[in-house]
């Protein structure tokens, strides 16, 4: 009977594992090393072409909220989206954070808005949207000018 209750428990198991006809496993979502968050592809199309980033996904509130504080690098190609369901006005600060950003705010249709700049590290002058966004893209400060980002540009991630 033993032998009996083992064979059907091994049959079982392998009858569960992947590739054997059983569910497969959820595809691994990549995971920013520093803050854990998820990381996905973010393109903006511009007159000067199609730059495409690696960034962060800052989804709830407690990430919101906390954005790049305290980091101390950003390559040229990374950021941190703050996606907005619904679309609403957007205010950031640069309270605790230590390198510059440029802050872009993306209207509902998916074109910019308007660019927050070079924002100064450290500075609690608030940056806002012209107008309700559905996200908000933070990248190195100066990388908007370098490659020629710019309002009506469009944004897809």
């Amino acid at each position: 009977m033993r032998h009996l209750l083992f064979a059907v428990l091994a049959a079982t198991l392998v009858a569960c594992s992947p590739g054997a006809g059983g569910a497969a496993p959820a595809a691994s979502k990549a995971a920013h090393p520093e803050s854990g968050l998820e990381v996905i592809p973010l393109t903006v199309t511009s007159a000067s072409g199609v730059h495409r980033f690696k960034v962060e996904v800052a989804g709830s509130a407690m990430e919101q909220a906390k954005g790049l504080m305290f980091r101390t690098k950003l390559g040229p190609d990374e950021g941190m989206i703050f996606p907005m369901s619904p679309p609403r006005g957007a205010s950031f600060w640069m309270k605790n954070t230590v390198i510059s950003l440029d802050l872009i705010f993306i209207a509902p249709d998916g074109r910019i808005s308007n660019i927050a700049a070079n924002a100064v590290p450290y500075n609690l002058a608030p940056l806002t949207s012209i107008g309700p966004v559905k996200g908000v893209l933070e990248i190195p400060g100066g990388r908007a000018a370098e490659l020629g980002i710019a309002p009506g540009d469009k944004v897809a991630w």
